[in-house]
């Protein structure tokens, strides 16, 4: 890049690589195999500068895994050996220490080379549907039980794939063209990202990334300090419970403020579990960071620099910091909730910003399905996620099944039917799960699923809330629990793998968000719209809204003349 250029210009090359991004992690939708990442956006994509540094992310993906990522690029570079980076190289991992946090996530890495000098690295991550072992779920016992291992090692030299690797990857997985597909979909987004860098840096004749990087870190570390800096001095601590897989897990945290940096501490946090709903330090870390952004920092971009201020300490061998060799399968689960955790402490030194505890991880549950005796057809593994309620916020009603803190994307019925043998038969808001308030939390889900006739399937139950539901805030009301039981009443686990019969359903309910303020404050019109559009009921609207008869009577008679509130 020329010397000396001026601040706009920065500013449109800066601008210039978040699109390049999106349109690396675009092309990872496109490409992909899995319904995970085609149709839930469970990816991520960003840009870094040759020493490892995070310079921009893509807007579609999720913070678990892009803010994890922005520590994983470092490790490529150590564990590689910068001397033996070349082009045309491609570096894979799914480590969940050096990666994004378990071993269904794969982290790619593609070193960017420009006039023959390396000037930075592009990276994507996303969820694969299997990595062997015991299947997506929360019974291993060890990390080890959990799937396919891939340290940090090549998957092309010089443009040429590694096909042992590839081998070793279809041999040990139970959906061989998935996951062989997704490898090849990440390789693939990171080279358009190459390819668009490079269009740029010929355009605007820069001959690496390093003044460019310099702009982005130094105005983003900046803004984000000065965020911080108007902050109170002080110190709270918050902690919450949720449901665990045997036993219930609390999260203890302690958010101090200082002058340009908020340091959130983890001690006192229950331990390791024995299942694995483990969280490894990376991604309990990136969730935490992103709460404080979103609270404090939100529209100054994701970076490195900006994400450096808030620091995050956890005792190792606690839940949120659990070392090798623990079973991590479902960290997203306790990774979820550290945001609500957080904002229980972040409340009481900055009042009437965050909102209520929502659903938190998501309602996910994979199926494997078999065909019963004698009944032909095929194996498959169906994976589906799904949300909960967000919860209520100072100024506005929570969002109706919408993941919050993933931002993970619902997959469409159409296309989770189209993985395998299975029916989806109800997916519906389901009425009365929102907490109460002067805002209301978010609607929770009504999901029933079965296999095909002819088949019978076990299913892996990721879920959280049974016993521990979304708590409101401001003295907002809880939200309503998580439910799960199959058709015939027989109970069910919110968590484990669990045989369903030929011709059962399970039948489910997604937890609703909390309510955020007195419900007595909320607007009256607002009630009766809620009413109007069947989230609360008229038994609701009466007994925590102060709804009258006669008010109740004439909005039913409104909706059955079909007329507009």
């Amino acid at each position: 890049m020329t010397k000396g250029a001026g601040n706009v210009a920065f500013q449109v090359m800066w601008n210039r690589l978040i699109s390049v991004v999106e349109e690396q992690a675009q092309a990872l939708v496109r490409t992909a195999f899995s319904t995970s990442v085609r149709e839930a956006g469970d990816l991520s994509a960003g840009v870094y500068d040759t020493h490892g540094r995070m310079l921009a992310q893509a807007v579609t993906g999720t913070p678990g895994h892009v803010n994890a990522m922005a520590d994983a690029v470092a490790h490529f570079i150590r564990r590689i050996g910068r001397e033996n980076i070349a082009q045309g190289d491609v570096y894979i991992t799914n480590d969940p220490w050096e990666g994004t946090g378990h071993l269904h996530d794969i982290t790619m890495v593609t070193p960017s080379f420009h006039k023959d000098a390396l000037v930075g690295f592009f990276a994507c991550t996303a969820h694969v549907v299997d990595i062997g072992g015991r299947g997506f779920g929360a019974d291993a016992q060890s990390v080890y039980e959990e799937g396919l291992y891939i340290p940090i090692m090549h998957f092309a030299r010089a443009g040429v794939v590694d096909e042992t690797l590839v081998r070793l990857i279809r041999g040990n997985v139970r959906e061989p063209d998935q996951v062989v597909g997704d490898v090849y979909a990440l390789a693939s987004c990171n080279e358009i990202g190459h390819r668009r860098l490079q269009d740029m840096m010929v355009e605007f004749g820069l001959d690496d990334l390093e003044d460019i990087a310099g702009f982005i870190l130094e105005h983003s570390r900046r803004a984000t300090i000065d965020r911080i800096a108007a902050l109170p001095r002080e110190t709270a601590s918050g902690r919450m419970t949720i449901d665990g897989f045997d036993s219930p897990i609390t999260l203890k945290v302690k958010v101090t403020v200082g002058e340009d940096r908020i340091i959130t501490d983890f001690a006192g946090t229950s331990g390791v579990d024995k299942k694995g709903i483990n969280c490894p330090f990376v991604y309990a870390k990136a969730y935490a960071c992103y709460a404080l952004k979103c609270a404090i920092a939100p529209e100054i971009p994701n970076n490195a620099a900006s994400l450096a201020p808030f620091e995050v300490t956890a005792p190792e061998n606690t839940i949120v910091n659990a070392l090798h060799p623990a079973p991590v399968a479902l960290r997203h689960i306790i990774g979820h909730f550290v945001p609500d955790a957080v904002y229980d402490a972040f409340d009481k030194i900055v009042p009437g910003v965050v909102p209520a505890e929502g659903a938190g991880c998501l309602c996910n549950f994979q199926v494997s399905l078999r065909p019963v005796a004698d009944a032909g057809g095929k194996r498959a593994e169906v994976l589906t996620f799904n949300s909960g309620g967000s919860g209520a916020r100072p100024r506005f009603d929570g969002l109706n099944a919408t993941a919050f803190p993933s931002g993970v994307m619902t997959m469409p019925v159409e296309a989770t039917e189209h993985a395998g043998p299975v029916i989806i038969w109800r997916k519906e808001l389901r009425p009365d799960s929102g907490g109460a308030g002067q805002t209301r939390g978010g609607l929770g889900q009504f999901m029933e699923v079965s296999a095909r006739d002819g088949y019978e399937f076990d299913m892996q139950a990721m879920l959280d809330r049974v016993d521990h539901p979304a708590r409101g805030r401001r003295d907002g009301a809880a939200g309503a629990p998580t439910t799960i039981a199959r058709d015939d009443g027989v109970a069910m686990r919110g968590k484990g793998k669990q045989f369903v019969p030929h011709g059962h359903r399970v039948m489910m309910a997604f937890p609703g968000g909390g309510g955020y303020g007195d419900p007595a404050a909320r607007d009256p019109a607002a009630v009766k719209r809620d009413l109007a559009r069947g989230y609360i009921s008229a038994e609701t609207a009466a007994r925590d809204y102060g709804l009258s008869a006669d008010e109740i009577a004439a909005v039913l008679a409104a909706i059955a003349k079909g007329e507009d509130l």
